[in-house]
């Protein structure tokens, strides 16, 4: 069956796993990338798919309401995978207006142009999806205990030697929306808007909310690419207050796959939480980064611990997120498919063998390459 699936945000970091995945798998697809390109969107994540038949890339901004108007009925598009975002929390503290234009406004836009094309033909909604990605941090922040004799709820192989958790709690499909950042509000608000689109007019909408995503192609301001860029070149790594708030991480191409399984095999105007079964305190993952990295660089065990430099908190941080995803596991039989460890040697070296890539965008020259390239469309 032909589809045209519209990927948001498909240069970022994980909506280029997976429009890599889509074009790859589903060779009688026509994937329609849209990106505005702004910082963190990088044409050079996808290179060994930009000359493929089944790929079009179009550079647009989700809150332009008439262009998505146009695109969506140029292409004809029947299915929308929406991850185009503002997603750096520090950033939402310094800037929350972009974040509600583009998380917000641009969500709605999206929904919108979606709804009126889809409305205006015979078939209706028929075979239509517009599935919203999100983020963990829309449920606020969870209790921080003793590891210590905690034994996490799930099973899973992926995990099966790490399964102590910091705490008793997770966050569940159910649970109430709090956040606390302007990022996670933005992404609330566009989460509410995307159900109440499914219960106002009918839209068939999927929603997910995702953990900490680590991997190869990661803009460098994120916390896993920046220290392993900044252990190699020997600069400082800053940790907010003393390392002690817990992520569960989560290998981006393994949210990938849960991404294609729910658009194709998700419930319609459901909710599925996607997390990696693996809580961390940022100071103990920055151990295990240290230590990768100075292994594989061939330098002495520890000795880039003394980069470690303990900065000033962030503003309104969230001590402990961690994601339930049995019912996930249950619906549609989906798992992570490395355990961290694995998956944190996998993304070292992938920094490590591509540092003509990072240094591309430390320079910037990734913008100015692909900016002046489309300059004029």
């Amino acid at each position: 069956m032909r589809r045209n699936i519209l990927v948001t945000g498909g240069a970022g970091f994980i909506g280029s796993h997976v429009v890599r995945l889509f074009v790859n798998k589903y060779p009688d697809y026509r994937i329609v990338n849209l990106d505005k390109l702004t910082y963190a969107g990088n044409l050079a994540n996808l290179k060994d798919v930009e000359n493929r038949a089944n790929y079009t890339f179009v550079k647009a901004d989700i809150a332009d309401l008439d262009e998505m108007r146009r695109i969506v009925g140029t292409y004809e598009i029947d299915g929308i995978i929406h991850l185009a975002a503002e997603s750096h929390v520090d950033r939402s503290i310094k800037d929350p207006f972009t974040f509600a234009r583009t998380n917000v406004m641009g969500t709605l836009a999206l929904l919108q142009a979606a709804k009126e094309y889809w409305e205006s033909l015979p078939e209706g909604y028929d075979g239509k999806r517009f599935y919203h990605i999100s983020t963990d941090e829309v449920y606020g922040a969870l209790e921080l205990t003793d590891p210590e004799g905690v034994e996490s709820p799930f099973s899973t192989t992926a995990s099966s030697e790490r399964r102590n958790a910091y705490g008793t709690e997770f966050f569940k499909e159910t649970t109430r929306y709090n956040p606390h950042s302007p990022y996670s509000a933005s992404k609330a608000s566009s989460d509410h808007f995307v159900r109440a689109y499914h219960d106002t007019y009918g839209m068939p909408t999927l929603v997910t909310n995702c953990s900490n995503n680590y991997g190869p192609y990661q803009f460098p301001e994120k916390l896993i690419p920046l220290f392993i860029n900044n252990i190699r070149r020997g600069k400082p790594l800053p940790v907010y207050g003393k390392g002690e708030n817990v992520r569960d991480w989560l290998f981006v191409e393994d949210h990938a796959r849960a991404i294609d399984l729910i658009f194709h095999r998700g419930k319609v105007a459901d909710t599925y939480n996607i997390g990696g079964f693996n809580e961390w305190k940022n100071i103990d993952l920055i151990k295990v980064i240290i230590e990768t990295v100075d292994r594989l660089l061939g330098n002495p065990k520890g000795c880039s611990e003394h980069l470690i430099t303990y900065v000033a908190d962030r503003q309104g941080h969230d001590m402990r997120y961690a994601i339930d995803s049995r019912k996930l596991q249950a619906e549609l039989g989906w798992e992570p498919s490395l355990q961290f460890e694995e998956g944190i040697e996998k993304t070292v070296r992938w920094y490590l063998d591509h540092q003509e890539w990072m240094d591309d965008i430390v320079s910037g020259d990734y913008e100015r390459y692909y900016g002046e390239m489309y300059a004029n469309r």
